[in-house]
This record gives structure tokens, C-alpha cells and sequence, in this order.
């Protein structure tokens, strides 16, 4: 398709208002307004790493299915053929496991990166991607704190991939796959709100058996998957050193400070993307 200047000038012209005034979250709380999520509680204390949870998302999502086992020392990493995978640790109370996905952050940094809101935070609290919206800057796999977000690059029409908390099962009444099929019942799917009342409960009642801790309560501002362990994070592999602010408040001032060049150019691809918009593969509801 050729490059239609009007329509490249015009988006050039709103991308570049947009970004003077900050790339805002379309679906984030606004102050003083309840906003009640859905979200995922993972115990660790009940997994067994049986992967039923990684067998499922792949026949879920038509992916293959996993070809290696959780061994300590070796951590497997979500990849464009898997949307999540659990991995071991040798802790101080034994062989602990810990399963790993999009942890669909209240306030995500992908979303806020993206300039062309094909990263979309839905009002349900899922992260999704939409492809009929992406220009493939990849932005979002920059700006992601748990790093996530893969690229499909051996594609001839590549994909971001990433966990989307099941959102077309959600949308449907249902539960994702893989807390409909964990046998040990490691996973609860819920409200947030909910899931942090019951994370709180477990360890008021058996605090030998739980570290006293919530991973993804306060992390980046908050996430939809949260995380009781018996041991606390660092043994467990999650990410200690992050802030509990989210990263897009922390970067309100960016724009303001940086060489005009890395402001130019992300304008200058979303013009061309405006103007000769393709048919990516489409994933998500394009009509949130």
C-alpha cells in the first residue's frame, strides 16, 4: 500500500500531542475511583511442578508442548512458543517451585510505551496484545520490568507474545486454563482484592509454613499475578531490587529531558504505521 501523506501528517500530529503531554494509561485507576481487577494467586507451598498448568496454556493457546522438566539451577524462560513455565529452586526449606508469566501489572509499563495501544491494559485487568494495532517497535519488550513480552522473529508475520490471563475465557465467564487445571490447586483465579485477602489469610494462619510476604502486592505499583512462597523472594527467583512505584509514574518527566531524536523517530514510525496500516494477526478485542 503507498504512503498516504495526509493521513501520515495527521498521525504524525496527534502522536506528537500525545507525547508532549505523556502517554497516559487509557485503563488505569484513576485516583479515587474503585477499579476491581481480576487477578491470579500462585502458591507455591501447593505446586508440585507437575507443568499440568504449561501442558494446558500450550493446548489452549496452540502451541507445543513442553519438552523439558523443571530442574534446579536452570531457569526456563517464556519464549514466542510458551506463555508460561515453572521453574525449581533449592531454598533454604527444600526444592520450591515458581511459576512464571505476564504478571499484568495494575499500571503497566508495556501499555504506557506503546504507542499505538496495541499493548491495552482491559478494564477486566488482563494485559493483552492487539495485533491489528502493532507497528512492531517492540517498545513494550523494552520497557518490561519482568521482561515478557517475546517477538514471533522467525515469522513472516510476526506476534508479540505473551500470557493474556486466558481474557477470551474470562470474557466468557470462564476461568484461565491453567487455574482451571491445576490438580494441587496452586492457582486462584479471582479479584484481586479477594486474592489479597486470602494471600493474607494463609499466612496469619500457618506463618510456619508461609514467608510473610505477597510478591506483586506493592511490585511496579502492583501486579494481577501474585505470589505467597515459603521462603522469601530472593530464593525463589523473583526480582527483589524493583521499585513499588510503577515504572510510567516514574517517567512522567522523560519526555521533558530527553534529546528530541528519541521523541522524533517513535513519531515518525507511528505516522508510517497510521499511514499504511497492514493485517497483523489479531489478538484481543480490537473494540475495547
Amino acid at each position: 500500500m503507498g504512503l498516504d501523506r495526509r493521513n501520515f501528517m495527521k498521525a504524525l500530529g496527534l502522536t506528537g500531542v500525545t507525547l508532549a503531554a505523556g502517554n497516559s494509561l487509557k485503563a488505569a485507576p484513576v485516583k479515587g475511583e474503585e477499579v476491581e481487577f481480576f487477578g491470579v494467586l500462585y502458591d507455591s507451598t501447593r505446586c508440585v511442578g507437575c507443568q499440568t498448568c504449561e501442558i494446558t496454556c500450550a493446548e489452549t493457546h496452540g502451541f507445543p508442548a513442553p519438552t523439558d522438566a523443571p530442574t534446579a539451577g536452570v531457569i526456563r524462560k517464556t519464549s514466542e512458543n510458551c506463555r508460561t513455565v515453572v521453574n525449581l529452586f533449592n531454598t533454604s526449606k527444600g526444592e520450591v517451585y515458581t511459576k512464571n508469566q505476564c504478571m499484568h501489572c495494575n499500571e503497566p509499563a508495556c501499555v504506557a510505551a506503546c504507542l499505538t495501544q496495541a499493548m491495552y491494559k482491559t478494564k477486566e485487568g488482563p494485559v493483552i496484545w492487539r495485533g491489528n494495532k502493532c507497528m512492531g517497535c517492540r517498545y513494550c519488550m523494552v520497557s518490561c520490568p519482568f521482561d515478557v513480552p517475546k517477538f514471533e522473529y522467525f515469522s513472516s508475520n510476526p506476534r508479540i507474545i505473551k500470557c493474556d490471563m486466558c481474557y477470551d475465557r474470562i470474557k466468557e465467564g470462564k476461568i484461565p486454563a491453567c487455574a482451571e487445571n491445576c490438580p494441587a490447586e496452586a492457582i486462584t483465579f479471582g479479584t484481586r482484592r479477594d486474592l489479597i485477602r486470602e494471600a493474607r489469610k494463609r499466612i496469619h494462619d500457618q506463618p510456619d509454613v508461609y514467608a510473610d510476604f505477597i510478591y506483586g502486592e506493592d511490585e511496579v505499583g502492583g501486579t494481577g499475578e501474585l505470589y505467597v512462597s515459603p521462603v522469601p523472594p530472593i530464593e525463589s527467583g523473583f526480582k527483589t531490587t524493583l521499585l513499588n512505584e510503577s515504572y510510567p509514574s516514574l517517567s512522567k518527566g522523560f519526555l521533558y529531558t530527553v534529546p528530541s531524536v528519541f521523541v522524533l523517530v517513535p513519531v515518525f514510525l507511528l505516522g508510517i504505521h497510521e499511514a499504511t496500516k497492514n493485517n497483523h494477526h489479531n489478538e484481543g478485542d480490537d473494540n475495547e
